[in-house]
Parts: C-alpha cells; structure tokens; sequence
C-alpha cells in the first residue's frame, strides 16, 4: 500500500459548489496568468473558458441535470490537475521537467522543460497544456499552489471559496471525510470517491451528485498506476534510440557498399570498351 501520511490534497464537494468562479479568478491572480478571449456557448455546458489551457490552470465546469420531478437544475465540478500519486506524467518526462513532491503537489520546472509533451499522452486526465502560441514553449498546469504550500498558506483557489466547496488538508482526513458524507448522504451524492482508487489514487479526491464522467473525466480507470506502464517504456527509449542508430547505421554502410561496387564495376567495364 502506497504511502501518503502528509500529502495534500483537496476534497473537492460539487454539491456545495455554487458556480461563482472565484476559484478560478483565485489562481489566475496568484498564478499571474492572463486572460482568454472567450465566447458563450451551449451544447455540452455553459462553462468560460471551453477547456483548461496554459493560461487556465482550473475550470468550474456546468451541467443541467432533470431531478426525478422533472425540474431543470445546475450542477458544478471544479476541473483541475488530480495531482497523482504516482504520476504518470513524473514518469513519461524524460528530462525531470514534472516531479512530485513530498507534500502532494505535481509541479514542473520551466527551465528543465523541452516541450516534448510526452506528459500530455501519458496524463489520463489530458491535464498538461502545451503553450501553442509561444516561440519557447513550455508546458503548464496546475501546481496545488505549492509555493503558497511550502509557507504554510492553503493554496489560493481554497481560500477563495465561500461555500466550502473546496477543502484542503490531509488526503487520509479528506478522505475519511469524503466517506462521511456519502455515508450521510445517501441521496445526495452519487456514491463514488473519484480519485480514491483511479490510477493508484490522486490527492485530489471528488464527490458529487451525479458521475463525474458526466464532465468529461474518463471511467473505468484501471486501479494501478500508470507508471507502472509508462516508467519501463521510457526507460527503454535510449535503448531503442541507440539500437535504431546502430541500425540505421549499418544499413548506411551495406547500401554505400554496394554503390561502391556498382560504381567500380562500371567504370572497369569502361575502362575495358
């Protein structure tokens, strides 16, 4: 059983959600992120910004549910990085650009980074943004704020919500917690912790009224760890990279080889006309 005595964490409670943002208006001001140009729109939610980008770190995102007496009602998930347990995007980077650290937090180095997005395939959760628009290109997401962590501060979207929706703390106490309430509540909420158990467990755990698959987030995740699949593969890339060479290297050589004798032949067959 993996270790996670001190690791942080959020609990993440839709059901006290209330759709105000201030969450994400939180983490673009501590982030100095800048704005997006956005636009209304309908369809699969009513969310602004459409998704997570380099620039939007977190997303309150809306669904319309028909409650059993037919009535319309709003549902609200904060999107955001889960922050793994064993991250598969730590294990896929091949420069040390994303590690995660003691206290929970998944978190990169810019100067390490070379944009090579092998994070952004192995995520589950497709969290990693590639900066598109930039000449140097890195890759950017959520933190949990683990500056504001290391002094002793919750991190910044946090403290910004009024309803409770987000808490921070132990992931062992959010979790007894997060069972607490599914007990209590019964008809509340959907009866399922996402990220208890989803690819080893994350830090950051979520309950609601209803799946969260209904926002987007992939279903049926396997209960072991991604790295466990992602560390042997790009561990065996130099491997690959230098058998290709050596490959591609004697091919090299028997196709000159081969030139080279045409091409004395030729020439012996002249030199005898």
């Amino acid at each position: 059983m993996k270790t996670t005595i001190n690791q942080k964490g959020f609990l993440i409670d839709g059901t006290k959600c209330i759709g105000c943002r201030a969450c994400q208006i939180a983490c673009k001001q501590w982030n100095e992120l800048p704005a997006e140009k956005t636009e209304f729109f309908g369809g699969d939610g009513y969310q602004n910004p459409a998704d997570l980008s380099s620039k939007t770190y977190t997303l309150i995102k809306y669904r319309e549910v028909i409650k059993k007496d037919k009535l319309v009602d709003w549902v609200f998930h904060k999107d955001q990085c889960q922050h793994c347990l064993e991250p598969a995007c730590v294990s896929a980077c091949i420069v040390g650009a994303l590690q995660k650290t003691a206290a929970g937090p998944v978190v990169w180095e810019d100067r390490r980074c070379i944009g090579c997005r092998y994070c952004m395939l192995a995520c589950p959760y497709n969290i990693p943004k590639f900066e598109w628009y930039s000449i140097n290109p890195d890759i950017k997401k959520c933190t949990l704020c683990s500056d504001r962590i290391e002094n002793g501060l919750p991190p910044a979207c946090a403290k910004a919500c009024s309803t409770g929706a987000i808490t921070y703390g132990s992931r062992d106490e959010l979790l007894k917690e997060a069972k607490k309430r599914l007990k209590s509540g019964p008809d509340t909420y959907y009866q399922h912790i996402y990220g208890e158990d989803e690819v080893g467990g994350t830090c950051v755990l979520n309950i609601s009224s209803i799946p969260l698959e209904e926002f987007g987030y992939p279903g049926n995740l396997p209960k072991e760890s991604l790295s466990t699949t992602t560390d042997p593969a790009m561990k065996s890339i130099p491997g690959v990279v230098i058998g290709l060479g050596a490959a591609l290297g004697i091919t090299a050589f028997i196709v000159n080889k081969h030139k080279k004798q045409l091409s004395e032949e030729s020439q012996s067959q002249g030199d005898q006309s």
